[in-house]
């Protein structure tokens, strides 16, 4: 993995505590970033996964966001905190947002991974963060509601949030293989729609960065140079795994046989702008194209 060369401000004492909430699979990618540079703990509502997160390199603390009487223990443990934990999945607030701003420190940094949902669809309009938040449904509205209630948190706490609006993740292991083996049908081209991604280990990169070089209350779409369709992404995958291409339907035959919560991925189109993570915090990305990992798996 590649060096980030952040130094962090030296207080004579010992490292500062870092608090990584939500340690799945960006969470698991990012330790490796952060236990060098902080004495890292991680919150899992999950007692089996000490024994992983401690040979991670992080303190395994388990409670459950919830479940708020678990958190208190937490109340200003941490100075930074990384939080990639989802919103619970019913309701337009984010309840697990909101208990855990109930324990973050006065003064406190901290990351949160979104999504680019929050934008709605964008007609496949060229889209950065200056553009409106029109959530479609109450998944994106849950992570409205989480951005908004950590900027209120900051603007009362004199504390600090940078945001990450993350589109689809992909990895080695986050790939739609199963989907192109089952033949689900994907969009004809004059009803589809754009589709944007970030790899998995970029985006722990991104969530490094933004702890040191995020400005307060900033958005940053945390996106790869890939612009294509959707069923070309389809496409691309199913070539480089020598799999068949799905089969290509118009929106009405396609609302027939998808399930409601895959077609609402498929019912938003946009085209996403990354110069600010670039600029600001001067990302460079593993895998700037989604082709940049295919070309190795294949």
């Amino acid at each position: 993995m590649d060096t980030i060369n952040i130094r962090i401000k030296d207080t004579g004492f010992a490292r500062p505590r870092l608090l990584v909430v939500g340690c799945g699979d960006v969470g698991m990618r990012l330790l490796p970033w952060v236990v060098k540079r902080f004495r890292v703990f991680a919150l899992t509502s999950q007692p089996e996964r000490r024994a992983e997160l401690r040979a991670a390199g992080a303190v395994p603390i388990v409670a459950d966001l919830d479940r708020p009487q678990t958190l208190r223990r937490l109340r200003g443990l941490a100075h930074y905190v990384v939080h990639l934990a989802p919103p619970q999945q019913q309701g337009d607030l984010d309840l697990r947002t909101r208990n855990l701003t109930a324990i973050l420190p006065e003064g406190g940094r901290v990351v949160y991974v979104s999504t680019t949902g929050v934008y709605g669809d964008r007609g496949g309009a060229l889209t950065d963060e200056s553009a409106p938040r029109r959530p479609r449904n109450a998944r994106a509205r849950r992570r409205v509601d989480a951005e908004q209630v950590l900027r209120a948190w900051a603007l009362a706490a004199r504390g600090s949030v940078a945001i990450l609006r993350a589109p689809g993740i992909y990895a080695d292991n986050r790939l739609p293989l199963e989907r192109l083996r089952q033949a689900t049908p994907a969009l004809r081209d004059e009803d589809d729609v754009y589709t944007n991604h970030i790899h998995a280990d970029d985006l722990a990169q991104l969530a490094c960065l933004a702890l040191f070089r995020g400005l307060p209350g900033r958005a940053y779409n945390a996106s790869d140079d890939t612009r294509m369709k959707m069923a070309a992404y389809f496409d691309l995958v199913a070539d480089a795994f020598e799999l068949a291409r799905p089969p290509r339907l118009s929106r009405a035959e396609l609302e027939r046989t998808v399930p409601p919560l895959r077609l609402s991925f498929m019912s938003e189109s946009r085209q996403l702008v990354n110069t600010r993570i670039k600029r600001e915090l001067r990302a460079r990305l593993r895998y700037p194209r989604v082709h940049d990992l295919l070309i190795r798996a294949a």
